[in-house]
C-alpha cells in the first residue's frame, strides 16, 4: 500500500541506507516523492547494522538508546505509534563503571540510589546532595535548550544567534567551557568527576574540549534512563525501511555502490552513476554517505570540500565482538572502565591520534538485556576501545594496534573483575578498527563519528544541510547539521524534510531556514 499524502512527481534519489538515509526516504516518500535509495552494503543501518555468527548477534555500533521523546517523535511524524514497531527494554542499571583502583560505582536513573553511591566518594552530608541536585538541574538546562536552539530550529545566518531571545540562553549553556570544568563545579573526588564526564565519547570527543551543553547526555540517562530495542538496535532502521516501503512506495537497492554524485557544468546535481556505470537521474539527491567523503570522493573537487577534509574528527575505535563460551553474570548490560591517567589517555586519542598507553574502554553486553543475543547458556560481548582517527595512517601499525588494545582489555578485565584466563572464555571474535570504518563505510580516516561537535563546528558553524556549492544536493548524518548521534540525525532528517518542503514543493516551512555554512568562506 502507498500512503503518500500527496503526489510531488519529483524523483529523489537517496545516498546510503543508514538511519538518516532510511528515515529521511521514509520522510520524503510521505510527501509523494519517487523515491529510490542506494546502499554499497549488502545490508542496512551503516554503523547502526548487525554482526551475526555461530548464533551470536552483535551491534555493529550504536547500543545505547537516549533521548526516546526524539524517536518517537520520527516515528509519530511517519503517523506511526513506535510501540506498535519497538520492543523497548530498559536497562536495570546504566552503568558499572570501574576505576583503575578496583573501586567502582553504579549509575541508574534511581537518583537516591546514585546519591548513595555518590555518598561513598563524596560523603554524607547535605552538601553532597545539593550538588548533585545542582548538577543535575543544570545539565537539565542543557538538555531543555540544547534541543530546542540545535535539533529544532533552524538558523538562517550567524546572527540568528545573537537575537535578544538568545542572548540569555546562549550565557545558559556555557558555551565556552567543557564537560570537564562543569563537573568540577559540582564534583569533589576525582573519581566521580570521571564518572560525570566520560560520557562525552558518546560524541567521540574528550570531556576536556567538548562543550559545556554536553552534559545534556548525563542528564538525559539519568533522567529518562538507557533502553535497548529488543532485536538490536538496528530495529530502529529495519522499521523505518518497512514503513518506507510498505507505506510510502520507497525503493531500497543493496551492493549498489555510487561512483559519483553527477553534476553539470552549471553546479547543479543531476543525478548518479553507479560503480556498475548506470547512470540514475534525479530531481535532487541526497547523501547520507560520510560528509566529507562525499565531497572529496563522489563530488567534482572543490576548495570546500579541500577544508572540510582538514577539520577536526572525532576518534575512531578499535572493537571487539566476542562470543563467549559460557555467560559472565559479572558484567551487567554496559561497562566503563576508566584509566587511571584520564587526561593523557584523551590526549593521545585526540592529539597524538592513536591508542593511548592506558586505554578506558566500554563493554556491552547485550545478551544480559536481550537473551536471543546469544545462544543458550552463552554472553554475547562488544568492546569498544577508543583511539585516534588515521590522520597519521601511513605507516601505522594498526595490527600491532589491536594486539596492544586486546591485551589491555582482558588484562584490566582480568585485574578489575577477579578473571583468571579471560581468553579461555572467547570462543568467536570479530574485529573492527580504523581500516574496517574507512573501508566499510566509507568513513573520513576511519572517524566513527564524523566532525566533531567543537564550538566553531556546531549550529550554523557546521555544514549545512542543503549544500552551500552544488544545487539540487542535500545531506542527512552525522557531519551535517545538527550533528552525530542516532537521535540527532533522526532530528537532522526531520529538519531536512523542513528544507526540501520549502524548495521542491514551495509550501511554508516548519522551521526557519538554514542558509548558512562558514566553511567555505
Amino acid at each position: 500500500m502507498n500512503g503518500n499524502s500527496s503526489s510531488s512527481g519529483k524523483r529523489a534519489i537517496v545516498i546510503g541506507a543508514g538511519v538518516g538515509g532510511s528515515a529521511v526516504a521514509a520522510r520524503l516518500g510521505k510527501l509523494g516523492f519517487d523515491v529510490t535509495v542506494y546502499e554499497k552494503n549488502d545490508f542496512s543501518g551503516g554503523r547502526c547494522s548487525l554482526i551475526r555468527q555461530n548464533g551470536h548477534r552483535w551491534d555493529q555500533g550504536p547500543s545505547l538508546y537516549l533521548m526516546p521523546k526524539l524517536f518517537e517523535e520520527t516515528f509519530a511524524d511517519l503517523g506511526e505509534d513506535i510501540n506498535d514497531h519497538l520492543e523497548l527494554l530498559k536497562c536495570p542499571i546504566n552503568y558499572r563503571v570501574y576505576f583503575h583502583d578496583g573501586k567502582l560505582i553504579e549509575l541508574s536513573s534511581d537518583i537516591q540510589a546514585v546519591y548513595r553511591q555518590l555518598e561513598k566518594f563524596e560523603g554524607s552530608s547535605e552538601d553532597t546532595l545539593m550538588r548533585f541536585l545542582d548538577f543535575l538541574k543544570e545539565s537539565h538546562v542543557h538538555y531543555e535548550h540544547s534541543v530546542q536552539m540545535a535539533l529544532k530550529t533552524r538558523f538562517a545566518s550567524i546572527w540568528d544567534l545573537f537575537k535578544l531571545k538568545y542572548i540569555p540562553e546562549l550565557f545558559r549553556m556555557h558555551l565556552y567551557s567543557t564537560v570537564y570544568k562543569r563537573a568540577t563545579k559540582y564534583f569533589k573526588t576525582e573519581h566521580m568527576i570521571k564518572a560525570f564526564t566520560f560520557q562525552s565519547m558518546y560524541m567521540g570527543m574528550s570531556p576536556y574540549d567538548s562543550p559545556g551543553p554536553y552534559s545534556l547526555l548525563q542528564y538525559t540517562e539519568i533522567a529518562e534512563g538507557i533502553w535497548y530495542p529488543k532485536g538490536g538496535f538496528h530495529r530502529v532502521v529495519d522499521k523505518l525501511i518497512e514503513i518506507a516501503s510498505n507505506k510510502f512506495g520507497v525503493k531500497f537497492n543493496y551492493s549498489a555502490p555510487v561512483r559519483k554524485i553527477n553534476v553539470d557544468g552549471n553546479k547543479k546535481v543531476t543525478g548518479i552513476t553507479l560503480e556498475s556505470g548506470e547512470v540514475v537521474d534525479a530531481d535532487f539527491v541526497v547523501c547520507n554517505a560520510d560528509l566529507v567523503f562525499a565531497y572529496n570522493n563522489l563530488l567534482p573537487p572543490t576548495s570546500y570540500g579541500t577544508k572540510l577534509g582538514s577539520k577536526d574528527h572525532t576518534s575512531s575505535s578499535i572493537s571487539f565482538y566476542w562470543g563467549l563460551k559460557e555467560k559472565l553474570p559479572k558484567f551487567t548490560v554496559h561497562n566503563v572502565f576508566l584509566a587511571q591517567n584520564y587526561k593523557a589517555s584523551f590526549d593521545e586519542i585526540f592529539k597524538g591520534h592513536t591508542l593511548p598507553t592506558q586505554a578506558s574502554f566500554y563493554v556491552n553486553v547485550p545478551s544480559r538485556i536481550d537473551p536471543d543475543a546469544a545462544p543458550p547458556g552463552k554472553d554475547t560481548m562488544v568492546i569498544l576501545v577508543p583511539t585516534g582517527c588515521m590522520t597519521n595512517e601511513k605507516g601505522a601499525d594498526f595490527d600491532g594496534l589491536v594486539a596492544r588494545a586486546r591485551a589491555q582489555v582482558i588484562e584490566t578485565i582480568e585485574k578489575q573483575m577477579g578473571f583468571e584466563s579471560f581468553e579461555s572464555y572467547i570462543e568467536t571474535e570479530i574485529v573492527n578498527d580504523p581500516r574496517t570504518w574507512k573501508e566499510k563505510f566509507n568513513l573520513w580516516n576511519g572517524s566513527i563519528l564524523g566532525l566533531t561537535h567543537s564550538i566553531p563546528q556546531v549550529l550554523c558553524f557546521r555544514p549545512s544541510l542543503k549544500s552551500p556549492v552544488f544545487d539540487n544536493l542535500y545531506f542527512v548524518g552525522a557531519s551535517t547539521q545538527p550533528g552525530t548521534g542516532v537521535p540527532i540525525v533522526l532530528c537532522g532528517a526531520k529538519l531536512l524534510e523542513d528544507q526540501i518542503v520549502q524548495d521542491k514543493l514551495g509550501k511554508t516551512k516548519q522551521t526557519e531556514k538554514f542558509s548558512f555554512d562558514f566553511i567555505g568562506i
